[in-house]
């Protein structure tokens, strides 16, 4: 029987009543930075509430953070689909799994091997946990903190689980994030991650839905306009954009 497919696990997806109230400024006014959240809206009004992230578990979205590392959404796709196939996308199967095993099914998102060991750890760590919603106890310093301590999370792979797995406020800073903001004239680029996540966090209305949402739009206008190599012609911020205005 086949399964269907649901939008974000522990975040619930932004209604239309929310979606108007992003339109007037929430849920992410900006402060210090008042273009942070111009930006939000132009980009919520160009591509529509995004529903982060796509997954049927909260545990497929931990995975799914782990494999995404280093390579494209449809690696990670393609490997999320041969774990499910092979019935290992849950926490008990996934755990009790020989790593070689995983590490064949994993194989499209690369550094197959390593994702492999990073993700049978994790999994093993979870079990003795008491599963992943035994984890909903921490409060959110303590929750980043232990996903922190696991083999190969870092920073951003750990406030991607905590803000999309569970609820919580903190903003992800990915490549995306930075190009765009760097291209605006909002930061340099060169920050470090954590004074990026702090300046923005203090910046935005503290929230879930703002961060969620405001992650997932920068992605998409990320594939669609601000990759590596920008498509400025069309684009709804360019008017804004300090790239997009410096002569070619």
């Amino acid at each position: 029987m086949a399964v269907q497919r649901v939008a974000r696990v522990a975040v619930p997806a932004m209604t239309a009543d929310r979606a108007e109230s992003a339109a007037a400024g929430g849920p992410c006014r900006s402060g210090g930075l008042p273009a942070a959240g111009a930006v939000y809206t132009r980009l919520l009004a160009a591509y529509g509430p995004q529903h982060w992230w796509p997954a049927e578990s909260r545990f497929e979205i931990i995975v799914g953070a782990v494999l995404i590392q280093r390579t494209s959404w449809r690696n990670a796709e393609q490997a999320l689909a041969r774990l499910r196939a092979a019935g290992a996308l849950a926490l008990a199967p996934m755990a009790a799994l020989d790593r070689e095993v995983l590490a064949g099914l994993v194989r499209p998102a690369g550094f197959y091997r390593q994702k492999a060991a990073r993700l049978g750890a994790i999994s093993g760590w979870l079990v003795m946990q008491g599963g992943c919603d035994a984890l909903d106890e921490l409060d959110d310093a303590a929750l980043r903190a232990a996903w922190l301590a696991q083999p190969g999370i870092g920073p951003e792979t750990a406030d991607a689980i905590a803000l999309y797995a569970y609820g919580r406020p903190v903003f992800v800073v990915d490549a995306y994030a930075r190009r765009l903001l760097a291209r605006l004239g909002l930061v340099r680029g060169d920050e470090p991650y954590e004074t990026l996540r702090v300046a923005l966090e203090a910046t935005l209305d503290a929230g879930s839905d703002c961060y969620n949402e405001f992650h997932a739009l920068i992605v998409a206008h990320g594939k669609a306009r601000c990759g590596v190599r920008p498509r400025c012609d069309g684009c709804v911020l360019a008017g804004d954009c300090a790239h997009a205005r410096a002569p070619r």
